[in-house]
């Protein structure tokens, strides 16, 4: 009901107001620019809200505490670490004390990388945006193939005992031990807080969301439905390979893609080679592997690369195949 006035407002506005043609690409692109950029943020700020209070109950120092108490059974604690990669705050600028302080708290390397993958790369906004764009379906195969790339990837580095690749002075840091918070905040506070964090998350990534409707709408308008399927097609042996590589120099948020991603699989794009673009924006974007370079030497910086990216492209590949 709400985005039916959505839709009806946008076509005033476009196509009565300033007196736009629906058929041409000006008011085609103009009108989906209007309709989706309200959409999106109405999307936005009810889910991250949402999120936000369920974070609440969750916090690093809690993470690293479970992580650690279940270090002995390895499998165990890459599914649980993939599992609170999902709920649990993370963003690029975290990558390096989050590192060291698994580190020092003696859960394995891979439990480590799985944690650190499936965080930035199994996001629970882009999820419930997904399902709202898409369908259950499409948000099913988005968690799914995210978590079972985290897991495998872990896997794979804890395999390899790669250890020796970390840098030396990660051993030697010390956290200081963070006695984790006995005071249990009301259902007010925690609602309080939330709608502030929710406010701050948005003014950070409003700029890339919008910036994403906007290319969006310029496919929209002047890139006829189809043509791009000839270039990023299921018939393109290569066009995920592609993908991957153009997203990773890209840096944003899964909420800021998802709107490209729509227009792309709307313009022919194949929805395996959609994901996997969005997947290697946000899981292996340059800024996060500067501050890993860090912790880590190169040879294990470019292992971490290699093994996530070619997850990323063979569930594209799968994807596409599966939707073929």
């Amino acid at each position: 009901m709400v985005f039916e006035i959505v839709q009806t407002a946008a076509d005033w506005i476009v196509y009565s107001l300033l007196g736009l043609s629906p058929d041409s690409p000006a008011g085609s692109s103009l009108n989906f620019f209007l309709y989706d950029t309200v959409k999106i943020f109405i999307l936005l700020l009810v889910i991250v809200f949402f999120v936000t209070f369920l974070r609440s109950f969750f916090s690093p120092e809690k993470t690293k505490a479970w992580l650690a108490e279940r270090k002995g059974s390895t499998f165990i604690g890459h599914i649980l670490a993939a599992l609170l990669g999902i709920i649990t705050p993370f963003c690029s600028c975290s990558a390096v004390p989050l590192f060291i302080g698994f580190v020092e708290a003696g859960i394995p390397l891979g439990v480590t990388f799985t944690y650190l993958i499936a965080a930035p790369m199994v996001n629970e906004v882009a999820l419930v945006m997904l399902y709202g764009l898409f369908g259950w379906q499409i948000a099913a195969v988005y968690i799914i193939s995210g978590e079972v790339i985290a897991i495998v990837a872990g896997l794979v580095i804890g395999r390899l005992k790669l250890e020796r690749f970390v840098e030396e002075y990660v051993y030697q840091v010390k956290v200081k031990p963070t006695r984790i918070a006995m005071y249990e905040p009301t259902y007010t506070e925690r609602f309080q807080e939330s709608w502030v964090e929710t406010l701050d998350i948005i003014k950070r990534i409003w700029l890339y969301v919008v910036i994403g409707i906007g290319i969006g709408a310029l496919m929209h308008g002047w890139i006829p439905a189809g043509a791009l399927a000839a270039y990023a097609g299921k018939d393109n042996p290569f066009a995920v390979v592609v993908a991957v590589i153009i997203g990773i120099p890209l840096y944003s948020n899964a909420a800021g893609v998802i709107p490209l991603v729509s227009e792309l699989t709307r313009a022919g794009v194949a929805m395996g080679t959609a994901l996997a673009f969005m997947m290697s924006v946000t899981a292996l974007s340059i800024p996060e592997m500067i501050l890993l370079r860090k912790v880590l030497k190169p040879r294990l910086l470019a292992i971490f690369i290699g093994v996530v990216g070619s997850g990323i492209i063979l569930t594209g590949y799968l994807f596409n195949w599966v939707m073929g």
